[in-house]
């Protein structure tokens, strides 16, 4: 497909399509120059009027319901050998209602979750004197930084990101550090991780924020909206627009984002493979 042509969709969905656009930027800027692997849906003007990433993870950008079809076709004949299916809710569950009755059982299917954004810095009274410590950590944190980030990932899915694939987890942990995209507020006594986020992807002047945590000593304490600002603050020096997406059900988390700024901006879901 013309490259013009994706990067054109691509920004015409800069807050729901942040993941896709940061990995045709990584695969277009690897040593070894290869297409990335997003399947297109062309119009009868040859003109992309919708795209798939298909990768390890399966991930809309913006499909019909023409492209649903073509998109489900093409991923049933290639077999169910992904980690997830995520993105806008509506072409997310119209691949899934497409394929579920010939790919095994999913772990879980979340229908709803709503995408947040955030293109203004937090108001000064959404910060106070704990959150103003919140920071990048430094690479030699590291063996801080893991625990909290593999206790986020348990809570979220439901088992440890060491069972499966734990070099790879901490792999992306490590680089995540490197490239000062994982903010903490530390403990001043030992450093331990109170609260952590990562920037997971960035591209088109968005990011996307996720991974975040707060140690279980220190919920309920008014914590998470201050911090969740402060990572606001700090990611909008690279980009100008902030987002995030959360499960409907996780009604603290909500509360919090919403406490933190951020407004609605669509709904995504994800189907767990």
């Amino acid at each position: 497909m013309p490259q013009s042509q994706l990067d054109q969709l691509l920004a015409r969905h800069a807050v729901s399509s942040v993941f896709v656009g940061s990995h045709v930027d990584s695969v277009r800027t690897a040593r070894r120059r290869r297409p990335p692997p997003v399947v297109g849906v062309m119009n009868p003007d040859q003109e992309l009027v919708g795209a798939c990433w298909v990768g390890t993870n399966v991930v809309p950008v913006a499909l019909d319901e023409t492209g649903q079809d073509l998109v489900a076709d093409y991923l049933a004949r290639g077999g169910a050998h992904y980690a997830s299916i995520f993105g806008p809710a509506d072409p997310v569950m119209g691949l899934w209602n497409r394929l579920k009755g010939s790919w095994p059982l999913p772990f879980d299917v979340r229908p709803e979750q709503p995408l947040l954004a955030m293109d203004q810095d937090p108001a000064p009274e959404q910060l106070n004197h704990v959150s103003r410590r919140v920071r990048w950590a430094e690479i030699s944190e590291f063996s801080r930084v893991l625990p909290a980030a593999a206790a986020m990932f348990e809570e979220e899915v439901g088992y440890s990101p060491f069972v499966d694939g734990a070099q790879s987890y901490r792999k992306r942990v490590e680089q995540l550090l490197r490239e000062k995209r994982t903010a903490v507020l530390t403990n001043d006594t030992d450093g331990k991780v109170l609260f952590k986020a990562d920037i997971g992807s960035i591209s088109g002047g968005v990011c996307q924020i996720q991974g975040v945590w707060v140690d279980p000593a220190y919920r309920g304490q008014g914590l998470a909206a201050p911090c969740m600002a402060a990572v606001v603050a700090l990611a909008r020096t690279y980009v100008p627009v902030v987002s995030l997406y959360v499960n409907s059900y996780n009604a603290p988390a909500l509360a919090t984002y919403r406490r933190a700024g951020f407004e609605r901006s669509g709904t995504f879901a994800t189907v767990l493979l």
